[in-house]
Formats: C-alpha cells, sequence, structure tokens
C-alpha cells in the first residue's frame, strides 16, 4: 500500500517538476551544435546510447522543430516516469522493449512511421549492457527502410552517475556540444553486421564528439 502511494506521488510529481529543471538545466548552459546537412525529410530512426538521454529533446527539436516524434520506453516504473516526463516536450511513447513483447512494440513503432512519426530508441536500453545494440533497431529500420540518425551531446562539466548505463546530467553553466553524425542505411545487411554498423557509428560519434 505504501510503495504504490509513493508511486503515485512520484509519477504526479516527478514528471512535470523534471521537465522544469531539464529546460532550466539547458537555459543555463551555453549550446554548441554540430548537424550535418543532409538529414532525411521522410520519417528516421534516431539513436542515441540511454546515458546520453536527458538533453536529446532539446537537439531534436532543433532540427525537427514540432515534427512528431515517438520514443521507445520500457514498461517498468522508471519507463513511466520517463514517458510523462517527455510528454511535456511534446514526445509520444512506445511502452516496450525489443525483449519484452518485442513483435508487438515494432508494429506500433512502424504503424507510426507510416503515420509519419520519427521513432527514437536507445539501443542499448532499457537495461543494458551499456553500449549494446539490441536487435530492434535494425529490424524497424530494415522493415520500414528508414534512415538511422545517430545523435549524441556531451558537456564541458557534468555528474555521471553510477547505474549501469552511468547516465550523464550536466552540471550548471557548462557547455553543451549536441553532435548528430552523417544518416545510414543497414538495408540489406544481415542482423549481425547491422547491429555492428549501428554500434560503430554510435561509439565513433561519442568518440569525436
Amino acid at each position: 500500500m505504501k510503495k504504490d502511494f509513493w508511486r503515485k506521488v512520484a509519477l504526479a510529481v516527478v514528471p512535470p517538476l523534471g521537465a522544469f529543471l531539464i529546460r532550466l538545466l539547458y537555459l543555463s548552459c551555453k549550446k554548441i551544435y554540430k548537424i550535418p546537412d543532409n538529414l532525411p525529410k521522410e520519417p528516421f530512426i534516431v539513436a542515441f546510447w540511454h546515458g546520453e538521454l536527458l538533453m536529446q529533446p532539446f537537439l531534436y527539436k532543433k532540427i525537427r522543430g514540432s515534427h512528431p516524434i515517438a520514443v521507445m520506453i520500457s514498461e517498468h516504473f522508471d519507463g513511466e516516469l520517463i514517458a510523462r516526463t517527455i510528454a511535456h516536450f511534446g514526445f509520444a511513447s512506445i511502452r516496450g522493449s525489443s525483449k519484452k513483447g518485442g513483435a508487438k512494440v515494432l508494429i506500433q513503432a512502424l504503424r507510426m512511421m507510416q503515420q509519419g512519426y520519427d521513432i527514437a530508441i536507445t539501443p542499448d536500453g532499457p537495461r543494458g549492457p551499456r553500449h549494446s545494440v539490441a536487435p530492434g533497431i535494425v529490424v524497424l529500420a530494415q522493415k520500414y527502410n528508414a534512415y538511422i540518425v545517430p545523435f549524441t551531446y556531451s558537456a564541458s562539466r557534468y555528474w555521471q552517475l553510477r547505474s549501469w548505463d552511468r547516465f550523464i546530467v550536466p552540471k550548471p553553466f557548462s557547455t553543451l556540444t549536441f553532435t548528430i553524425g552523417e544518416p545510414f542505411s543497414v538495408d540489406g545487411l544481415e542482423l549481425e553486421a547491422a547491429r555492428s554498423m549501428v554500434e560503430e557509428r554510435l561509439k565513433k560519434l561519442s568518440r569525436n564528439k
């Protein structure tokens, strides 16, 4: 009973407060954007590591404005908190992962892309291992023949949590460098080759940010 009560309190309080604090943190920071000129106009898949989730809404809105996007988020309680928080930025969510109810989740994502939505995926989410690539992103990209666009960001000063994803929280008044990699396709590749490509592109972008 107590657990359910405090969960309800958290779901009511944390998302709006979290969204407010994230916006406040972003506004306090200096921003640098590195964006290629050849981003797709058609729906694409945004890929970034789970530990770099916090500031990604601002990078997406920088390039796509109010374009509809749905973020693939786990069904765990912390996933519910994330889903309700990103809703304050105008983002929809698809609940589940490639490991749990994978087919249902991918079908929903495919239908949303057909409706014009971009889809955001953390390939190493929701539980890792860190910087690994689950097959869902490859399956979706090949089914829709969609480009994958890697996102990353860094902060000149930050806290890094001891969680499995080593989650990054920028410090106020730091410099945020947002970087988008070149769009790429995994069409025609075998699953393992495609997964390796996604992992390599994301890791390379993180190294060069």
